[in-house]
Formats: structure tokens, sequence, C-alpha cells
């Protein structure tokens, strides 16, 4: 048994998703579970609708509402033609109107809440997978659609559930397995669950990849392939370095640190449960099948520098108390405050009577500074940067370190962190200076040259 996810750009028209067909069709020796995204754009577009209707932008939102049931009905159209279409077109529409009527609600209230979030996000993959599971059918995949929420059970943290590990091996035991022996391919949408009484949830934005390796896990399977539109991970994002090339193998812990801070081709979480049970993850081109892509074990190739990761809009907070010097439990409360408000911590830096923390999502940062006040001074710095060099054995290269120290150049480094393990040495910079420094560390570690 293996596990299929195609990203929103490998079903995002009706040729991308023929090619998701063949790509199943070549498998169906090894027992295929397809997981889909929404529709590339669809997520973020329902997430706009919802908020327009609630600040009252209704018709703004319908017209989004008809964007998007003209686009799915016109890929229905293409995929599915004659009468067997008729019903899938009938069952999209549907829940178009439903989106609307949801729309009108937000409209009426005036309020936004992360459950009714959840609920409108929610539509993109559940209209894919509809569409996808018909679409495999009429091109001879034997295939059946499962509703995710059946399957992905997880806490009430809308907008960002928990997953339920025990009520997910259970449920895909059930749901997913006989399938699975029946030689069909069950076709569910990622990023959205369920929570244990059936209200809908999200997992969070990227989620498809962690519903992947989540129902890998439980199904204990023995790979899971995650089909994009780049040939696997790569030394650093192709967009900002054009001469960065595919990795044919990452560790499990390496790929980790390079979702973490700035890969976009993996969500953060997507290992995790596959690392537990060491299974294989192979990031893959839908596009382009017949390439190797990379593969994530745990027996990768140990060297200095994997590759070089970067991200913008960071914001970095110092929190300054003479409370710190040889007081114990201080570093317990200030986490104890992140904790609380849910705001996860990226990097971080002491000193005898200061703490410095980076986050990259700061929705919750005025409440949660008013807290922080409580301990100390709090200073806020905006508009940061991280680049992060990964590497297995970088810790044992103290050159690599010290020719990556000699990249910074001219660019103000705020921040210098190694990282417990030894494997990421990160480097928190001017936002605006982040894409010069990856091209210069890219140049030193993969081009022989600056």
């Amino acid at each position: 048994m293996i596990v299929c996810k195609f990203g929103g750009t490998s079903v995002g028209d009706a040729d991308a998703i023929r090619r998701a067909a063949e790509i199943v069709r070549s498998r169906l020796s090894q027992g295929p579970i397809a997981v889909v995204s929404a529709l590339s754009g669809t997520t973020n577009v329902l997430i706009d609708i919802a908020e327009q209707a609630s600040r009252g932008q209704l018709i703004t939102a319908m017209s989004h509402v008809e964007g998007v049931r003209d686009r799915h009905l016109k890929v229905a159209g293409q995929l599915l033609p004659g009468p067997g279409g008729e019903d899938v077109a009938l069952e999209l529409s549907a829940m178009c109107d439903e989106i609307g009527s949801l729309a009108e609600a937000l409209s009426v209230l005036g309020h936004l809440t992360p459950r009714s979030l959840d609920t409108v996000a929610s539509f993109g993959e559940r209209m894919s997978s509809i569409m996808i599971a018909a679409a495999f059918n009429v091109m001879g995949v034997p295939s059946q659609l499962v509703d995710a929420r059946k399957i992905m059970i997880t806490d009430a943290q809308y907008t960002r559930a928990e997953p339920q590990t025990d009520a997910i091996a259970e449920a895909a035991r059930t749901h997913l397995a006989p399938l699975v022996k029946d030689r069909r391919v069950p076709v569910l949408g990622g990023y959205v669950g369920a929570t244990a009484a059936g209200i809908t949830t999200t997992l969070g934005r990227g989620g498809s990849d962690y519903s992947a390796s989540l129902l890998g896990a439980a199904l204990q399977a023995e790979a899971i392939e995650i089909w994009t539109d780049v040939d696997g991970m790569m030394t650093a994002d192709p967009r900002v370095v054009p001469s960065a090339r595919t990795i044919e193998c990452v560790a499990f812990e390496e790929a980790s640190e390079l979702a973490s801070f700035g890969a976009k081709v993996l969500h953060p979480y997507t290992i995790a449960p596959a690392v537990r049970l060491g299974i294989p993850v192979r990031v893959l081109n839908s596009r382009k099948p017949e390439s190797r892509g990379t593969s994530i074990t745990f027996d990768a190739p140990r060297r200095p520098v994997t590759a070089i990761a970067g991200k913008s809009n960071v914001t970095l907070v110092k929190v300054r108390s003479p409370r710190m010097l040889l007081t114990e439990g201080f570093l317990r409360e200030l986490f104890a405050i992140f904790e609380r408000h849910k705001m996860s911590v990226d990097v971080v830096s002491t000193s005898e009577v200061s703490v410095s923390v980076t986050v990259d999502d700061a929705a919750r940062l005025e409440e949660t500074i008013g807290d922080l006040r409580q301990l100390g001074d709090v200073a806020i710095e905006q508009q940061r940067g991280i680049v992060a060099l990964v590497g297995g054995a970088l810790s044992e290269s103290s050159d690599a370190m010290s020719r990556a120290l000699a990249c910074i150049g001219t660019a103000r480094l705020h921040m210098l962190s190694l990282s417990a393990t030894g494997i990421n040495l990160t480097m928190v910079v001017d936002g605006d200076e982040v894409d010069a420094l990856l091209r210069r560390l890219h140049a030193e570690f993969f081009e022989g040259k600056r």
C-alpha cells in the first residue's frame, strides 16, 4: 500500500488531473490511496469569500463564488463529457450554492469565526475529490470517493486542528483498507478533517501533505509520494537561485528543518508521522513522472551542507529582564506565554538577561506582547528574515560554518543560532537581505564560487 498525494498544481486543470490518473494507474499493483488538494488557488479564493462576506462585501464575495463554480464546472465538463458528468456537475453546483448561503450568513452576522472559516475553506478539497474520483473511474482507474471527514479525526482547534492519531488509524482501517484490498483506489481530500462530533475542521495551510503522511502512518504504508510541480527538494529555492538543483536523497531530520525554514515543497509537519515509523517519503514532479525526484529516508548521505532555505516577513521579539539572572523558571514562564497564545517560535537566542525569538505568524502578537511585558521590557523588530544552512554533518565541519559566516558580507546579522542537533545554522538578517544571502551561500557551497 502506498499513499499518493497530489498538490493543487498537480490537479489544477483537466490535463493535470489526467496526468494524475495515469500516475495512479501505473501504481495499481501497489495499492494506492489518492489524497488530493483543492484546485490550485481555490483555497485562497474561498478564504477571501469568507472574509469579504463578513466585512459586508457580499457582492464581491458572491462574484467569487460564481468564479469557483465556473472553474469547477468547466474542468468537470472537460473530464466528464456526456450524461455521466451531469450528476457531478449538479453536486458541484449545489456545493457552490452552499458556499453562497454561508457567505450571506456571514454578511448578516458581520463576524467570521475560525469554525466558520474552516467550513468555507473545506469546500476546495471536498469539490476536487468528488470530481477527481469520478474522472479516475472514467479513465479506467477503479476509484471510490471517501469523505475525508470520516477519516481525519481532529480536535476542535479550528483552522489548525490537531489530528487524533488513534482515531484516524481506526477510521482508516475501517474505511480505506477494505477498498485497497478490493483493488479500488480511495480518493479523498487532504487538509480537511472533522471533530469526533462531525464538525468540519482543517489542518492549516499546506495540510494536505500532513493528511497524506498521517494516513500513511495509520496504515503502515510502504511509501508516501508527494506529487507537486517541481522535480523534488532543491538545494535552494529555484525562484531565488536559478542554479539550484535537485537533491536525490535527504535525511528525515534535514527535510524537516528545510520545510520549517522556508522550503515550499513540503509542509513542515508532513514527515513527522513518517519519521515515527520510518516510512520513506518521495517528492516527485507530476509533469515529469519519469524523474527520480527526492527520497527522504533515514539512511541519506551525511553532508556538511545539503541545502539552504530562507524566508522573509519574520518578526523578532526581544525580552529583556534583570529577573533572568540566576532565576529558575523564567524561560518556562516566557514560553508558556507563547504556548498560551498558540504562537510557534522558530529561532531562540539567550543571554544572561535577555531572550530573543523569531515568529512568522504575527496574528496574535499584540496580545502576546501584553503578557510578555509582565516579565520585562519587550522590543519588536519586524521585516526580518531567516536564512538556514542545513546539513547532517554541519556541526562536524568548522570549515563549512566559517565559510557560511564569511558570506554574510554587508548584511546586518541580528541573530545567529546553531540548532541543538547541530544540523542547522540559522542567520536572522534584514528581510530584504534574504535573497542575496541565499544566492551568495549557494554559490559558495554548490557552485564553487561566490
